[in-house]
Order: C-alpha cells, then structure tokens, then sequence
C-alpha cells in the first residue's frame, strides 16, 4: 500500500488544529463530567429530597440515549425555543452531560465501597455529615473509583468522533472532509488513527500510572 507523504505533510497543519480541537473538547467535557458526577453521587447518597429523583431521571436519560441525539437536541432543537449555542459550546455542554451520568456511577459505587465501620468511628468522635464526607467518604471514594473513572475518560475522548454530526471540525469530520475533496482514503484515515494516538495513549499511561499509585498507597503492592 503506497502512501502520499507530501499530501499528509501538507495537510498536517489541518490536523493538528483539529486534534487541538478535539483535546479541548474531550477534557472540558471531561472536568464538567467530573464535578456534575461527584455532585449527583453526593446527592444520592445522602438521599436528598426532590432532587435525588431529578437525578435518577438525569442519570437514566443520559446513559440510555445516544450521545448524537443528545447532540441534536442540542444543536438543532433547543434554538426551537430560543436556546442557541456554538457547535463547540454545544459539542461540551453533551459531553458533559453524557459523562456526568456515567461519573455519577462511578462515584456512586465508590462511596459504597467505603466500610461502614469508619462511617460509624467518625459519627462516634462528633463528626458532621460534611467533616464525614469530606475526611472520610471522599478521599477513599475517589480512590476506589479511579479504574472506573479513568474508564469513562477514555470512552469520552473517543465519544468526540461523534462530534462530526453537528458540523464541528474535529478529528472525525475533518476526515471526512478532506477525504470528499481529495480522495485521499487511506491517508486520511491513518492520521486520522494517528491523531487519536497521540491524544488517547499519554493519558491512557497516565490513568494506568495512577491507579497503580492509587493501589500501592491502599494495599503497599
């Protein structure tokens, strides 16, 4: 299979401005997801009242529909009402919102694993519901869910190949685009795979790294 070396170099520029794109995409999505996670375990848990069942709904709609709906809603329905973004903000707002569900439950099962006896030490010594959460749930919360966490990070990154549904010239639509026009398949295609490498390998060996620290810290192994 030969290759077009000058027509990759050339359209290098292109893909690295999509590829920027795409990572800033992914980790503002990933960092909204996170907090909106953390938020609605925490509610969860502590059984908040009226809310806990806006979330329930929220986790259910997000997890079982497609994040190119949710896109399309979005993009194209909400301006319906009056309710406008840009493709970019619309392109993190879903992300946010698929991944908040998923973080949710990853938080959700972390705080699970917390054992009920130090729950019941810290009640003993007078601590509140907040110096409890804070001191004790969280910190090992965190720690149990980091597989799980680093998981969604990675399936929230290659959910923005979706984004090419809403017009966004991110690594998937910039492809697609260049292909139309030059007939270039396989080039595209392979920097196209390469382009998704470089973002998803470092932050996978990150994730790896960390859960191992994570382990060690818990277990000395």
């Amino acid at each position: 299979m030969n290759f077009d070396w000058h027509y990759m170099i050339e359209q290098m520029p292109l893909y690295k401005k999509a590829l920027l794109l795409t990572l800033k995409i992914g980790l503002w999505g990933i960092l909204l997801s996170l907090i909106i996670g953390l938020a609605c375990s925490i509610i969860q848990h502590y059984r908040v009242k009226v809310i806990r069942h806006i979330i329930k709904w929220y986790i259910e709609i997000s997890r079982n529909t497609p994040l190119l709906i949710q896109l399309f809603f979005l993009y194209y329905g909400l301006p319906k009402i009056g309710i406008t973004m840009e493709a970019e903000t619309c392109a993190i707002v879903g992300l946010a919102f698929l991944g908040g569900s998923y973080m949710s439950e990853a938080f959700r099962s972390g705080i699970e694993a917390v054992p009920i006896s130090q729950i019941e030490s810290g009640k003993s010594i007078g601590l509140s519901k907040i110096q409890l959460t804070r001191y004790i749930t969280l910190p090992q919360a965190v720690s149990f869910s980091i597989p799980a966490l680093g998981a969604n990070c990675l399936f929230l990154l290659k959910e923005t190949s979706i984004f090419s549904g809403i017009a966004l010239l991110e690594l998937t639509n910039t492809t697609k685009y260049l292909i139309g026009m030059y007939y270039k398949t396989n080039e595209s295609l392979l920097m196209l795979v390469i382009g998704y490498i470089i973002i998803l390998l470092p932050i996978s060996l990150i994730l790896n790294w960390l859960e191992r620290r994570v382990r060690y810290a818990e277990f000395g192994n």
